[in-house]
Protein backbone atom coordinates (compact mmCIF):
# COMPACT_ATOMS: atom_id res chain seq x y z
CA UNK A 1 0.00 0.00 0.00
CA UNK A 2 1.09 3.68 -1.16
CA UNK A 3 0.41 5.93 2.04
CA UNK A 4 -0.20 9.54 1.35
CA UNK A 5 -0.76 11.53 4.56
CA UNK A 6 -1.23 15.39 5.36
CA UNK A 7 -1.96 17.35 7.80
CA UNK A 8 -4.33 20.27 8.34
CA UNK A 9 -3.79 22.54 11.34
CA UNK A 10 -0.79 20.21 12.26
CA UNK A 11 2.13 18.95 10.96
CA UNK A 12 2.66 15.38 10.42
CA UNK A 13 6.27 14.30 12.17
CA UNK A 14 7.94 11.10 11.19
CA UNK A 15 6.68 9.91 14.22
CA UNK A 16 3.40 10.23 13.66
CA UNK A 17 3.97 9.29 10.21
CA UNK A 18 5.33 5.87 11.23
CA UNK A 19 2.35 5.31 13.54
CA UNK A 20 -0.28 5.62 11.21
CA UNK A 21 1.46 3.52 8.70
CA UNK A 22 2.75 0.76 11.10
CA UNK A 23 -1.42 0.47 12.31
CA UNK A 24 -2.79 0.88 8.67
CA UNK A 25 -0.36 -1.99 7.40
CA UNK A 26 -1.89 -4.61 10.07
CA UNK A 27 -5.00 -4.47 7.82
CA UNK A 28 -3.07 -5.96 5.26
CA UNK A 29 -3.17 -9.75 7.16
CA UNK A 30 -7.16 -9.74 6.48
CA UNK A 31 -5.97 -10.11 2.23
CA UNK A 32 -4.25 -12.83 0.06
CA UNK A 33 -2.82 -10.56 -1.24
CA UNK A 34 -1.88 -7.15 0.13
CA UNK A 35 -3.43 -4.39 -1.44
CA UNK A 36 -1.90 -1.76 -4.15
CA UNK A 37 -4.19 0.79 -3.58
CA UNK A 38 -3.29 4.49 -2.33
CA UNK A 39 -4.02 4.84 1.82
CA UNK A 40 -5.00 8.55 2.25
CA UNK A 41 -4.86 9.65 5.45
CA UNK A 42 -5.92 12.98 6.63
CA UNK A 43 -5.71 14.27 10.33
CA UNK A 44 -6.23 17.44 11.50
CA UNK A 45 -6.79 19.89 14.79
CA UNK A 46 -9.90 21.95 15.18
CA UNK A 47 -10.63 23.28 18.96
CA UNK A 48 -8.43 20.54 20.37
CA UNK A 49 -10.05 17.17 18.67
CA UNK A 50 -7.74 15.53 17.09
CA UNK A 51 -9.24 14.05 13.77
CA UNK A 52 -8.24 11.16 11.16
CA UNK A 53 -9.83 10.01 7.58
CA UNK A 54 -8.70 7.39 6.48
CA UNK A 55 -9.92 6.34 2.72
CA UNK A 56 -8.64 3.06 1.07
CA UNK A 57 -10.25 2.34 -2.44
CA UNK A 58 -10.16 -1.06 -3.84
CA UNK A 59 -11.90 -3.12 -6.41
CA UNK A 60 -15.23 -3.24 -6.17
CA UNK A 61 -14.45 -2.16 -1.91
CA UNK A 62 -13.57 1.31 -0.57
CA UNK A 63 -13.05 1.26 3.05
CA UNK A 64 -13.43 4.61 4.68
CA UNK A 65 -13.72 5.55 8.57
CA UNK A 66 -13.28 8.53 10.55
CA UNK A 67 -12.63 9.57 14.28
CA UNK A 68 -12.17 12.56 16.94
CA UNK A 69 -10.53 12.29 19.94
CA UNK A 70 -8.32 14.27 21.70
CA UNK A 71 -5.40 12.00 21.87
CA UNK A 72 -4.30 11.82 17.78
CA UNK A 73 -2.58 8.25 18.82
CA UNK A 74 -6.02 7.30 20.15
CA UNK A 75 -7.82 8.68 17.10
CA UNK A 76 -5.48 6.64 15.01
CA UNK A 77 -6.76 3.20 17.24
CA UNK A 78 -9.68 3.70 16.80
CA UNK A 79 -10.04 4.36 13.04
CA UNK A 80 -8.00 1.15 12.48
CA UNK A 81 -10.66 -0.78 14.46
CA UNK A 82 -13.30 1.05 13.04
CA UNK A 83 -11.57 -0.44 9.61
CA UNK A 84 -11.28 -3.78 10.82
CA UNK A 85 -14.63 -4.18 11.87
CA UNK A 86 -15.52 -3.41 8.02
CA UNK A 87 -13.39 -5.68 6.60
CA UNK A 88 -15.07 -8.11 9.04
CA UNK A 89 -18.44 -7.08 8.35
CA UNK A 90 -18.01 -7.20 4.41
CA UNK A 91 -16.21 -10.31 4.48
CA UNK A 92 -19.37 -12.01 6.01
CA UNK A 93 -21.37 -10.46 3.94
CA UNK A 94 -19.54 -11.59 0.98
CA UNK A 95 -19.35 -15.30 1.49
CA UNK A 96 -22.79 -15.24 2.39
CA UNK A 97 -23.96 -14.07 -0.16
CA UNK A 98 -21.22 -15.00 -2.81
CA UNK A 99 -20.56 -18.66 -3.10
CA UNK A 100 -18.81 -18.79 -7.02
CA UNK A 101 -15.30 -19.00 -7.94
CA UNK A 102 -14.01 -15.00 -8.91
CA UNK A 103 -16.39 -13.27 -6.36
CA UNK A 104 -14.90 -10.40 -4.12
CA UNK A 105 -14.54 -13.22 -1.19
CA UNK A 106 -10.92 -14.36 -2.70
CA UNK A 107 -9.28 -11.13 -1.85
CA UNK A 108 -9.82 -11.62 1.53
CA UNK A 109 -7.36 -13.81 3.62
CA UNK A 110 -8.90 -16.78 5.54
CA UNK A 111 -8.83 -15.81 8.66
CA UNK A 112 -10.53 -17.56 11.75
CA UNK A 113 -9.82 -16.59 15.12
CA UNK A 114 -12.27 -16.93 18.25
CA UNK A 115 -12.10 -13.29 18.74
CA UNK A 116 -13.21 -12.38 15.12
CA UNK A 117 -15.77 -14.73 15.17
CA UNK A 118 -17.48 -12.84 18.63
CA UNK A 119 -17.17 -10.09 16.69
CA UNK A 120 -18.85 -11.03 13.60
CA UNK A 121 -21.58 -12.29 15.93
CA UNK A 122 -22.23 -8.80 17.41
CA UNK A 123 -21.72 -7.07 13.78
CA UNK A 124 -24.41 -8.97 12.24
CA UNK A 125 -27.34 -6.63 9.94
CA UNK A 126 -30.54 -7.94 9.88
CA UNK A 127 -32.95 -5.91 8.17
CA UNK A 128 -35.59 -5.29 10.62
CA UNK A 129 -37.82 -2.93 8.89
CA UNK A 130 -38.38 -2.29 5.31
CA UNK A 131 -39.99 1.50 4.01
CA UNK A 132 -41.75 1.58 0.65
CA UNK A 133 -42.89 5.28 -0.39
CA UNK A 134 -43.03 7.57 -3.74
CA UNK A 135 -40.25 9.79 -4.38
CA UNK A 136 -41.50 13.43 -5.32
CA UNK A 137 -39.54 15.45 -7.98
CA UNK A 138 -37.86 18.57 -6.22
CA UNK A 139 -34.59 20.58 -5.56
CA UNK A 140 -32.27 19.81 -3.07
CA UNK A 141 -33.23 22.88 -0.98
CA UNK A 142 -36.82 21.57 -0.49
CA UNK A 143 -35.49 18.16 -0.09
CA UNK A 144 -33.39 19.64 2.77
CA UNK A 145 -37.02 21.43 4.07
CA UNK A 146 -38.75 18.01 3.79
CA UNK A 147 -35.81 16.32 6.03
CA UNK A 148 -36.25 18.45 8.54
CA UNK A 149 -39.95 18.80 8.61
CA UNK A 150 -39.72 15.09 9.65
CA UNK A 151 -36.69 15.16 12.21
CA UNK A 152 -34.99 12.58 9.97
CA UNK A 153 -30.91 12.90 9.58
CA UNK A 154 -31.37 12.12 5.77
CA UNK A 155 -33.79 12.00 2.99
CA UNK A 156 -34.10 10.69 -0.39
CA UNK A 157 -35.67 12.30 -3.28
CA UNK A 158 -36.10 12.62 -7.02
CA UNK A 159 -33.32 15.40 -8.58
CA UNK A 160 -36.71 17.72 -10.67
CA UNK A 161 -33.54 18.98 -12.48
CA UNK A 162 -31.74 15.47 -13.40
CA UNK A 163 -34.35 12.89 -12.53
CA UNK A 164 -31.92 10.90 -10.69
CA UNK A 165 -32.27 9.98 -6.82
CA UNK A 166 -30.44 11.70 -4.76
CA UNK A 167 -30.02 11.96 -0.79
CA UNK A 168 -29.73 14.52 1.32
CA UNK A 169 -28.29 14.52 4.99
CA UNK A 170 -27.23 16.41 7.75
CA UNK A 171 -23.56 16.31 8.70
CA UNK A 172 -21.83 15.91 12.18
CA UNK A 173 -21.01 19.48 11.80
CA UNK A 174 -24.66 20.71 11.29
CA UNK A 175 -24.48 21.33 7.42
CA UNK A 176 -25.87 19.45 4.45
CA UNK A 177 -24.23 17.23 2.79
CA UNK A 178 -25.90 15.95 -1.33
CA UNK A 179 -25.26 12.47 -2.51
CA UNK A 180 -25.88 12.38 -6.49
CA UNK A 181 -24.95 8.87 -8.24
CA UNK A 182 -22.11 9.28 -11.04
CA UNK A 183 -23.78 9.87 -14.63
Amino acid sequence: MKYNIRGENIEVTGAIRDYVQKKISKLERYFDTPPTSDVHVNLSVYNDEQRIEVTIPMTNLLLRAEEQHVDLYAAIDLVVDKLERQIRKYKTKVNRKFRQNGSPKHVFANIETESANEHLEEDEMDIVRTKRFDLKPMDSEEAVLQMDMLGHAFYVFTNAASGDTNVVYRRKDGKYGLIEPNS
